[in-house]
């Protein structure tokens, strides 16, 4: 388990995550935040460019599942069923916990497995931990509060020194 706070990669958004970039690596399941990954935390149902994205990956075989920490079991369930993907709620990022009962559930291995998030020290953290490919994307929304502009301020540096350029 590796303690690092460097993604292996950064971008814009999930849409820049592409079928093709994931097939490439052998990626077979695509581990998500919600809030500020795949939508700002005021959006409680997927868009359009979230399904389309979400079956766009599932054409070239790769399955999608949330992986959140948010305590509200009601708008992870509510953001999810419709696209028709799994989620684990209650994950316990930065632990591995969340990651490696997803992957179970998916009967795939952290080898083929990548985790898309918008913090370092949660979900960059636990990725790292897990031993999956650590993709990160800035917020959705923009970060939201003092606390949030603080948190991404700190998570410039370690962007910078992402591990693949």
């Amino acid at each position: 388990m590796a303690f690092s706070l460097r993604p292996d990669r950064v971008f814009a958004s999930y849409r820049e995550v592409t079928p093709e970039l994931l097939h490439r690596r052998g990626i077979q399941l695509v581990l998500c935040d919600l809030d500020y990954t795949l939508a700002p935390k005021r959006v409680k149902v997927p868009d359009q460019d979230v399904r389309n994205w979400i079956a766009d990956l599932a054409d070239v075989g790769i399955t999608v599942m949330v992986v959140s920490n948010n305590r509200n079991p009601a708008r992870v369930a509510a953001f999810c069923e419709p696209l028709g993907i799994l989620y684990e709620g209650h994950a316990g990022k930065p632990g591995t916990g969340g990651y490696c009962r997803a992957m179970e559930r998916c009967g795939i291995d952290a080898a083929h497995t990548a985790a898309l998030g918008d913090k370092l020290l949660t979900d960059m953290l636990a990725a790292n931990r897990a031993g999956v490919w650590a993709l990160m994307v800035e917020p959705l929304g923009g970060p939201v509060g003092p606390w949030n502009h603080f948190l991404h301020l700190l998570q410039r540096p370690f962007k910078a020194l992402r591990k693949e350029k």
